[in-house]
């Protein structure tokens, strides 16, 4: 069942989406906030959480190294200068080579590292459950900074320059049920915005000026970035546990009462309510010109088209799909409970290749210049090259 509230707003955007079409454009300067070159710096790839990478994924998974974390890995790895970034169950922070999947640095904090780590400059961050946010050097590990929360810091950080005062900052959720905005160089705290629950998901930078969020509260938040002020809220149908997309002023999430849906985010209006199995949504969602694509708990990665919330196509896997999905030219990426990578068709659903590692995948795959790097939780990290000679 599919319930559609269509906003003239939306109605809007839908026309001028047909312009760009018509027009080419869109073709000429390529899908926009995609992840470029041969780097991917953060979780979902850009600061709106898209899930989209650069460039072409060959027909085959070779697969080219495997590094091992420990008994059990949900991180998810980030890629820049040539260096894959991956948190563990160990605690440990791990920068490994990516041509040879050799080690190069670890960086051991007290508890597991769930969230996937953020790279800026030649810094990295990452959040740990033991409440501190760290700030290391990206070629040592050397540390400079940690900040304390209250709580468990499970999904990633977001990075974004606050408009006024200009300075880089870092802006993490936490289970103390705020979310920290951090100055990225003192590690000092500048603002903290509190909810009612859990914060499981990544922040999202919206217009350069806001930040966007869900939590285990069943309220879709935005606040303005520089003073971490409440701007709008939204109540949901249920808890969000995963992260906010945002595309063209529009916000699309999964949460717990088995449902997608996209916000209008300048008035907080529903746009649309996409409707499938009862199962719920672990997955954030990847989203493209025309498509958003979610992974579900019903062991479907559901393909929506963006405008008006209908089921394009729905590919059946034999597990639960909480890994998020990324884009890739014309390919989708993700892993699923049943140990499988899947690489399918964006146009139809149809899958190009998959390989069978046997051990559940929840972690976001890792696109980069034709190679997949993917967490899997039996401690492993995997390295695969879709173009193979």
């Amino acid at each position: 069942m599919f319930l559609n509230v269509v906003s003239k707003q939306a109605w809007a955007w839908f026309m001028a989406f047909a312009l760009v079409g018509q027009s080419g454009l869109w073709d000429a300067v390529g899908a926009p906030n995609e992840a470029k070159g041969k780097e991917w710096p953060q979780h979902r790839g850009n600061p709106e959480l898209r899930g989209l990478a650069s460039g072409e994924l060959g027909p085959k998974l070779k697969l080219i190294w495997t590094f091992e974390t420990g008994e059990f890995l949900k991180s998810s790895a980030v890629v820049k200068d040539g260096r894959v970034f991956i948190g563990s169950d160990s605690g440990k922070l791990h920068a490994i080579d990516l041509k040879s999947g050799k080690e190069i640095w670890h960086f051991e904090t007290t508890m597991a590292i769930e969230a996937a780590p953020l790279l800026v400059g030649d810094m990295v961050y990452v959040g740990s459950t033991d409440g501190f946010l760290y700030a290391l050097e990206a070629k040592t590990g050397k540390l400079l900074w940690k900040y304390e929360t209250e709580a468990e810091i499970i999904g990633a950080a977001n990075h974004a320059v606050r408009p006024k005062s200009k300075n880089d900052v870092i802006v993490v959720g936490s289970y103390d049920n705020h979310v920290h905005c951090v100055d990225a160089k003192k590690g000092k705290g500048l603002w903290k915005f509190e909810t009612n629950n859990y914060v499981n998901g990544v922040p999202t930078i919206l217009d350069g000026d806001k930040v966007v969020f869900g939590g285990c509260d069943a309220v879709l938040y935005m606040v303005g970035l520089e003073d971490g002020k409440l701007v709008r809220s939204v109540e949901v149908e249920a808890p969000i546990a995963a992260s906010v997309a945002v595309a063209d002023g529009i916000g699309y999430v999964g949460h717990f009462d088995n449902a997608v849906m996209a916000f209008d985010l300048q008035t907080g209006d529903v746009v649309w309510t996409y409707r499938a199995k009862n199962f719920p949504y672990y997955s954030s969602p990847a989203v493209t010109e025309k498509f958003t694509l979610i992974g579900g708990r019903d062991k479907g990665l559901h393909c929506i088209d963006r405008v008006m919330g209908k089921a394009a196509w729905r590919f059946a896997a034999r597990g639960r799909i909480d890994s998020s999905p990324v884009v890739c030219g014309d390919r989708v990426v993700f892993g699923t409970m049943d140990g499988k990578v899947h690489v399918l068709s964006l146009k139809d659903g149809k899958e190009v290749v998959s390989y069978e590692i046997g051990e559940s995948i929840s972690s976001t795959p890792c696109v980069v210049d034709g190679k997949i790097i993917v967490g899997c939780e039996d401690g492993n990290v995997y390295a695969f090259d879709t173009n193979p000679k």
